[in-house]
């Protein structure tokens, strides 16, 4: 494949989405924690292996991983947002096993049959053609070498996605659908399709299992519906009407709305519905 396969995803995330993740990276490495502990309980890494990290934006769960594998291990984190990475370079000074690389993960020549696991969190839905992406990350693997990511199950079942979307609907009108494969967060919704893809670039032993878990939000309702609104679907929405700011504050309203029901005694807490896939090298 072409350096410029994912063109159109380098653009995005080189653009106002990687300098929001990168603004925001306290408040999303907090909402994501339940997961990423998650996904580490089930890679169990080990001390001394080496682990690619796809997608490793702003790199907690880069920084995860060099910790679990050690001074004699090696972690190396890819990523195609220069804004992301940036920060990620930041918070790995002084890290001496991790190496971050601006990297398209379709296309990149990793050193072959190198690694003992390739990780990922929500760092794989984005592939412009998965099959081929898939197939070049299972070179760098060594035959019996493992695969774990997590992805997001279908938006409906998310309410952090669909909350702040109905909201912007609400407001400026239903947007143009896009296939519901395509490269984007819910692109691995359904399991058998990536059972489909993981089988055909050459993977074995694939096993994807949905499961529910916690989204952590900010100290109030406001604050986290503010996230929820500067981040995901409904900034994609607002980004191609160009709302004015009265209506801005009116989808806020609704999303805060939408998202009380979640506010508990420990803080606001959004049900989610993920995908963890595992993967071997045969």
């Amino acid at each position: 494949m072409t350096k410029e396969a994912n063109s159109g995803q380098v653009e995005y995330w080189n653009s106002a989405a990687g300098d929001k993740w990168t603004t925001n990276q306290e408040r999303l490495d907090r909402l994501l924690s339940l997961v990423t502990n998650r996904l580490f309980e089930r890679m169990a890494i080990q001390p001394g292996e080496r682990v690619i990290d796809i997608g490793c934006g702003t790199g907690a769960s880069a920084l995860r991983a060099a910790q679990a594998v050690g001074p004699d291990g090696q972690v190396f984190g890819v990523d195609i947002s220069e804004p992301m990475l940036g920060l990620a370079r930041k918070r790995a000074e002084g890290v001496d096993n991790l190496n971050l690389e601006i990297a398209d993960a379709q296309s990149h020549g990793f050193e072959p049959d190198a690694y003992d696991l390739l990780q990922s969190r929500f760092g794989v839905m984005f592939f412009a053609d998965p099959t081929a992406a898939f197939a070049n990350l299972l070179t760098a693997l060594r035959p019996g070498g493992r695969m774990e990511f997590v992805c997001w199950a279908a938006m409906v079942d998310n309410p952090w996605f669909m909350i702040p979307r109905n909201a912007a609907a609400h407001h400026l009108g239903e947007p143009e659908p896009l296939p519901p494969r395509a490269p984007g967060p819910t692109a691995f919704a359904e399991a058998d399709y990536v059972m489909e893809i993981l089988h055909d670039a050459g993977f074995g032993e694939v096993r994807v299992d949905t499961e529910a878990c916690e989204l952590i939000g900010a100290d109030s309702i406001a604050n986290t519906a503010a996230l929820a609104v500067n981040i995901g679907p409904a900034a994609r929405i607002m980004k191609l009407y160009e709302p004015s700011p009265e209506t801005i504050a009116a989808i806020t309203a609704d999303v805060e709305a939408g998202l009380a029901p979640y506010l508990g005694v420990d803080g606001v807490r959004v049900p989610a519905k993920l995908n963890f896939v595992s993967a071997k090298r045969p």
